[in-house]
């Protein structure tokens, strides 16, 4: 078991830090402490921001919806993307959040209470089965078996993001196609005729107080995917919010990936 371990250590290590480019995307995060990386699928190429911060693991929040709604899906609790979830009746500081929600809505809106109901459907052996076997992040649950990916016990890389992402897009992960994609098609962002945008935001509050904000996914052009993560930290949550998918979009303008 160790060897194995190891070897896919290695190969983790290996693929990470496969042909790096030079492309300077500094000038887009000055004056922020963010991390970002983006792998070019057909050249398998890097392009990283602030390389050490992108090995750090921090709380996913609500990008842990992705895999949330693969496991959702696999164990059949989730039906499929209309599967309601009834709202509970107690308001919340959002108000897209105060009334029933489908599968699809749910991850739309980054319904919160919506998949703490499904973590608690699901019971913490569920959960910490699909998490082993997803190797995602540190693997950690800790007190609180539907909350645990909002309270710091639960943590990921932006690299590790972006293997995970890998996995999804390649049909890798250890769950039925149809589970897969279901999830491809909610994650929906963005779609023109030159491109197709699937991600999730994320954010939530750190030990230290400030508080992360992510967006990870993958943007498929004509002729090329390219899978990636942000990071970023900001004293309130209202200032992170927009940063995120703003910043994503303006690191694909300046690499000519997108108008």
């Amino acid at each position: 078991m160790k060897t194995i371990t190891a070897l896919l250590l290695f190969t983790f290590t290996l693929f990470l830090h496969a042909q790096n480019t030079e492309n300077d995307i500094s000038e887009i995060f000055k004056g922020y402490n963010a991390a970002f990386v983006l792998y070019d699928f057909n050249n398998q190429q890097f392009i990283k921001y602030n390389p050490e911060r992108c090995a750090v693991r921090f709380l996913p929040a609500s990008t842990f919806k992705i895999p949330n709604s693969l496991i959702g899906l696999e164990t059949g609790i989730i039906k499929d993307a209309d599967f309601i979830i009834p709202w509970d009746s107690v308001k919340t500081w959002n108000e897209n959040w105060n009334r029933d929600h489908t599968l699809r809505s749910a991850i739309q809106f980054s319904v919160v209470p919506w998949y703490r109901e499904l973590a608690r459907r699901l019971g913490r052996e569920k959960s910490q089965h699909f998490l082993n076997i997803f190797d995602y992040g540190n693997k950690t649950i800790g007190e609180k078996e539907d909350y645990y990916w909002l309270d710091n016990s639960l943590k990921i890389s932006a690299d590790e993001q972006v293997l995970f992402i890998k996995k999804l897009y390649e049909n890798e992960l250890p769950v039925s196609q149809r589970s897969i994609d279901i999830v491809k098609e909610i994650l929906i962002n963005d779609s023109t005729g030159n491109y197709i945008l699937r991600a999730k935001t994320g954010g939530g509050k750190k030990e230290d107080g400030n508080y992360i904000g992510w967006y990870i996914g993958w943007l498929e052009t004509n002729n090329n995917v390219y899978l990636f993560a942000l990071n970023i930290d900001a004293d309130t949550f209202e200032k992170m919010a927009p940063l995120r998918k703003k910043l994503t979009l303006q690191v694909f303008k300046q690499l000519e990936i997108i108008e």
